[in-house]
């Protein structure tokens, strides 16, 4: 069976150089056009796989080629645009025109090579190109420089059976990045997250190591067995909590309440928590003695305000992913609607991304989702989010009570004691 055959167009010979080069290495049978033309005859000549295609050119752009080559309702291969920061926008736009997907100039040879495999992967089943992945079952979305190193270090942490610490704001996708990790891992066992809920002051003990006569469940050490337990803002942990977190850790071993049977513990462990934790650490002895068993490999999580250039691409896979888990109406965003958003601070980030869009796929009508109608989305969240005149970056509408009502304290500047003793005069 011959190799897949790649057509890769691009006006520079050094880009032509290096993804054919890495390409031929893949095995693939890679064929090169230095312009819109060339690249027109040699499609006309003989339909590659895949196409690879720049977007500037000096004779005939290539969206000028891709609706040539999408006439018929959809190109005949996939087609991934190869774009730079400055035309993200447009690349975004081209996989509404049918363009599979785009990758981001300088190359990454890991993102090109998983787009490429991706690509063909669609042709060879094209009823489940369309399906998109579950969100907690890939890796954290975005091509910016910031998340390329994120998904690096995170592929080093997966490879070792050390505690992680994930840090970074609310919304940001800690929980998102620690699945990923698991999934990474190779550990047969289950990814087991602790509830909070279940935390109560004096009952914390109990729901960590479980109880002599437990089901075969048992407590969240049992149920984590070869696999990982994610514990979710650990600066959030009650004190005997904190307190049982620490023996476990410092002698590997644990035993049921009741029960005097030593069980080893087995689990990877990676926690997440607010980025201002060592402040936190330092007024608390218990969650500093963890805070330094657990940091161990950190990872940070970068806001969505750090890297606007992953807006368009967050953008396109919740309007794709809704449709395909909701069947909701698919609805891309406009050119403008993206630049828009690229521009918004995102003070919920990820979070409430993901919620925008399906509030827009539900709400919304024809066919784009354009700037009028973000502009109308985002004017919501700003009046129901400044009722006092604070700003939407300060409250935003999608974080954990708790952490609502500091960040509402702390925009206020109100001391909690004195709102008390103020609301008792009263």
């Amino acid at each position: 069976m011959p190799p897949p055959s790649i057509l890769v167009v691009d006006d520079e010979p050094d880009i032509r150089e290096l993804v054919g080069e890495i390409l031929s290495d893949e095995g693939y049978d890679v064929r090169a056009a230095e312009n819109g033309e060339a690249a027109r005859n040699a499609f006309a000549r003989q339909v590659p796989d895949l196409v690879l295609l720049d977007i500037w050119m000096p004779d005939v752009d290539g969206i000028t080629l891709l609706k040539e080559w999408a006439a018929g309702g959809r190109p005949p291969c996939p087609i991934v645009i190869m774009t730079g920061h400055g035309t993200l926008e447009t690349a975004v736009e081209a996989t509404r025109l049918g363009a599979h997907d785009f990758v981001q100039k300088p190359i990454s040879l890991a993102r090109l090579l998983a787009i490429v495999n991706q690509a063909l992967e669609s042709r060879r089943k094209p009823q489940q190109a369309a399906v998109a992945p579950h969100v907690s079952d890939s890796a954290p979305i975005g091509g910016s420089a910031l998340m390329q190193v994120l998904r690096s270090k995170a592929e080093q942490a997966a490879q070792h059976d050390l505690p992680v610490m994930i840090t970074g704001e609310a919304g940001s996708g800690r929980e998102n990045l620690a699945r990923h990790i698991h999934a990474r891992s190779g550990r047969e066992g289950a990814f087991v997250l602790v509830d909070h809920c279940q935390l109560t002051p004096g009952d914390g003990r109990a729901y960590l190591l479980g109880a002599d006569g437990d089901d075969d469940d048992g407590g969240v050490f049992d149920r984590a067995e070869g696999g990982t337990l994610f514990i979710p803002d650990l600066h959030e942990l009650p004190a005997d909590v904190l307190r049982t977190l620490n023996q476990v850790l410092d002698s590997g071993h644990y035993a049921r309440n009741g029960d005097g049977e030593r069980r080893e513990l087995d689990c990877r462990l990676i926690v997440s928590a607010a980025e201002d934790l060592p402040e936190r650490a330092e007024r608390d002895e218990a969650l500093q003695q963890l805070y330094y068993r657990v940091n161990v490999l950190p990872l940070r999580v970068p806001p969505l305000r750090e890297r606007p250039d992953d807006v368009p691409e967050l953008l396109r896979h919740y309007a794709e992913w809704f449709p395909s888990r909701d069947k909701l109406p698919y609805r891309p965003f406009s050119v403008a609607a993206q630049n828009r958003l690229r521009h918004y601070s995102w003070p919920g980030n990820n979070r409430e991304l993901k919620n925008l869009v399906q509030r827009l796929l539900i709400l919304g009508q024809g066919p784009v989702i354009d700037i009028d109608e973000v502009e109308g989305a985002l004017q919501q969240f700003s009046e129901v989010a400044e009722p006092g005149g604070a700003s939407s970056a300060t409250l935003p509408l999608d974080l954990p009570l708790r952490e609502a009502r500091e960040q509402f304290e702390r925009a206020l500047e109100i001391d909690p004691k004195a709102a008390v003793a103020d609301g008792k005069r009263k």
